[in-house]
């Protein structure tokens, strides 16, 4: 079976039309998710989570405004151009070093896979408007690029209701399942005492994965009822 477009003179064979529309499918959860966490590394995040009033206190005497000091430096660091040394020159309020060695040979890991993950979004958003363009300049795969993202949507929903039930009732699990996929052995885990802990204690990371998930989902609804009614509309 052929494709074809009148308009354009583009013909795609139908089994690529088909991949084509289970690219986009697929690549949405992680797009929307990809967004998300995206989103959620920024200091409005963290202003709104450090200022809240019954965020985790930290034990070893952190306030709300050591925090937003530290905290957004911490993320800034991910994404600039900058050495190790943008976190090893920090200094607490006693003039000790903000992150012991551990911590900052841990940061640059999660630089480096924070930069890898950029780029795989880039390359993923490249994949998903190549498909969109391939399968909009043909008459019949319009039909199929309006059921894509409705495909997608339910494909996400699914996927992240068991991200929230996993978040609410085996957090530890996933937080480790997490680090367990970026990370060699134990070097993401850190004594209480730790400044990566104290700005960044288990309640945040709560709070993110419900917000990034949360956020994806209502997302992805969105996608589905909008996507529903342009595939009332195409003709039959």
């Amino acid at each position: 079976m052929v494709t074809t477009s009148k308009a354009t003179g583009i013909v795609l064979p139908g089994w690529l039309s088909a991949i084509l529309r289970i690219v986009i499918t697929a690549a949405l959860p992680l797009m929307l998710v990809l967004i998300n966490a995206r989103v959620l590394m920024s200091p409005l995040f963290m202003n709104w989570e450090y200022n809240r009033p019954n965020f985790s206190p930290d034990p070893y005497g952190f306030t709300a405004q050591d925090r937003l000091y530290l905290g957004p430096l911490g993320l800034a660091y991910l994404f600039n151009n900058q050495g190790i040394e943008f976190l090893g020159d920090l200094t607490l309020p006693d003039g000790t070093a903000a992150f012991n060695e551990r911590e900052l040979s841990h940061m640059h890991d999660v630089k480096l896979v924070t930069q890898k993950l950029v780029r795989f979004g880039f390359g993923l958003l490249a994949g998903m408007v190549i498909a969109i363009g391939l399968l909009a300049a043909s008459q019949e795969g319009r039909g199929k690029l309006a059921h894509a993202p409705f495909d997608g949507s339910g494909l996400t929903v699914l996927l992240l209701i068991a991200g929230i039930a996993a978040t609410a009732l085996a957090f530890d699990w996933l937080f480790a399942t997490f680090h367990s996929l970026f990370f060699q052995g134990n070097t993401w885990i850190f004594p209480t005492s730790d400044t990566l802990i104290r700005l960044y204690p288990e309640p945040f990371w709560i709070d993110a994965f419900a917000f990034m998930f949360g956020g994806a989902l209502v997302q992805a609804i969105v996608i589905g009822v909008l996507s529903r009614r342009w595939m009332r509309r195409q003709p039959a």
